[in-house]
């Protein structure tokens, strides 16, 4: 995008958010009418709920929203790819994830800013929502305090929680990996896989990718490739990198390592990769350079490096990588199954169901991601991830709820559905704004 694209994007944001103060609000599920219907949802009908709820807590999912509603919580301190802007100017963002958790997923999920960095502050304060929720998604929290954090909630908190950075980013970036392979004609389980950048989306890539067998994978950070035995810049979640990854404890700089692979995948900062580093890759190398805003490299000057696919975070370019596919309709499988924690079937099942998106006839270099031309389309796609996320937490041992397949896909149609006649009359009222 040039200068100039730049600047009417940014005043066409700027005005739309104005508008209407953000993107989200609270909406009642019931109207209120007249006394009898006052009676019956405040005072005094109210007070027989919440007696019955004070004997048993579970009623609390039947009772109230608790059971369709998740807190989306964030520090502020890694905002997108422009770092630490505080929790306020992290709200925009928090807002449209809520905005896409309910229109692909029928969840209400409310946005919420943390004013503290301090890890147990954010960790107490989360454990103090447990009442009024289903289920947490942690987003844009620096590394490698967004690590701790969540490692401490999935212990205490006895709800799912799901690092959108690390597993969201993760499920997304296997699936197109799944399809680039076989577009090239290369496997998963052999293929030489480098990983730069060892934050929060590196460290999820890693773990899915030793999930699913991946036969030699390499991560690297600032101090080049991570190998067990390494001391300079580590810390407990690299050492778990070190262990599980670079089995032939492969040293030295990214330039270096990149020699030979397969897939070059970035999950790091503008200027990372260059031509040279590619030109010197296996044959029919794939490139995801996913830094944003700006990428690694540039999709065209990856590609004039001899790169066969490339993918980027824009969508601008083809193959578009990014976390929308995934979250809404993982959060809706989970949700409906009464999942009590995210398990790695889980996240491998929405991969495949987003890798499967993409049929075999349909996979090219330009393809290997589900693209929308309209969003009913999107609307299959979360359906899809939904029904096969609560069926493997039932394989999984982790539903606490009898789970039918065929009705987690019509409960979830009907949802979406009724967002997009709920949408119409949005439409219509915004324009009182214009």
């Amino acid at each position: 995008m040039g200068e100039t694209g730049e600047r009417e994007l940014m005043e066409k944001a700027l005005a739309a958010h104005r508008k209407r103060s953000g993107k989200v609000e609270i909406a009642g599920k019931v109207a209120i009418k007249d006394e009898d219907d006052l009676s019956i949802y405040y005072t005094p009908g109210v007070a027989y709920v919440a007696a019955a709820i004070r004997e048993n807590a579970a009623l609390s999912y039947e009772y109230t929203n608790r059971a369709n509603t998740i807190a989306i919580v964030s520090d502020g301190t890694r905002v997108l790819g422009l770092g630490d802007l505080g929790p306020e100017s992290e709200m925009p963002i928090l807002e449209g994830k809520a905005l896409l958790f309910k229109k692909f997923g029928g969840v209400d999920a409310i946005p919420i800013c943390v004013g503290s960095k301090n890890e147990d502050d954010i960790v107490r304060f989360v454990e103090m929502l447990k009442p009024s929720i289903a289920a947490v998604n942690i987003e844009d929290i620096e590394t490698p305090k967004a690590f701790s954090i969540t490692r401490r909630l999935e212990e205490s908190l006895g709800l799912p929680l799901f690092h959108d950075d690390r597993r969201g980013t993760a499920i997304v970036v296997r699936s197109a990996l799944i399809n680039a392979l076989a577009v090239v004609g290369k496997r998963l389980g052999s293929a030489k896989i480098v990983i730069n950048g060892a934050g929060a989306a590196g460290l999820g890539i890693a773990e899915i990718l030793c999930a699913s067998k991946a036969g030699n994978v390499v991560v690297c950070d600032t101090a080049g490739a991570i190998y067990k035995g390494r001391r300079e810049n580590m810390n407990a979640f690299k050492e778990w990198i070190a262990e599980a990854t670079n089995s032939r404890k492969e040293s030295g700089a990214l330039i270096d390592i990149v020699k030979g692979a397969d897939v070059l995948i970035g999950v790091s900062k503008k200027g990372a990769f260059t031509k040279e580093m590619i030109s010197t890759m296996a044959r029919d190398p794939v490139v995801f350079a996913l830094a944003n805003p700006d990428p690694e490299i540039d999709y065209h000057e990856a590609k004039d490096a001899g790169a066969s696919i490339v993918a980027t975070g824009s969508s601008r370019q083809p193959n578009q990588v990014n976390n929308y596919l995934a979250f809404p309709g993982f959060f809706r499988g989970m949700l409906s199954a009464h999942a009590s924690k995210v398990t790695d079937e889980m996240t491998l099942a929405a991969s495949d169901a987003i890798a499967t998106f993409v049929k075999r006839k349909q996979r090219s270099a330009e393809h290997i991601i589900p693209r929308f031309g309209d969003l009913k389309e999107y609307t299959s796609l979360a359906v899809r991830i939904a029904t096969r996320v609560a069926e493997a937490a039932v394989s999984a041992g982790v539903a606490n709820a009898h789970v039918d397949k065929n009705i987690v896909r019509d409960e979830t149609k009907k949802m979406l559905s009724l967002y997009r006649k709920k949408e119409k009359g949005l439409d219509k009222l915004n324009k009182r704004y214009e």
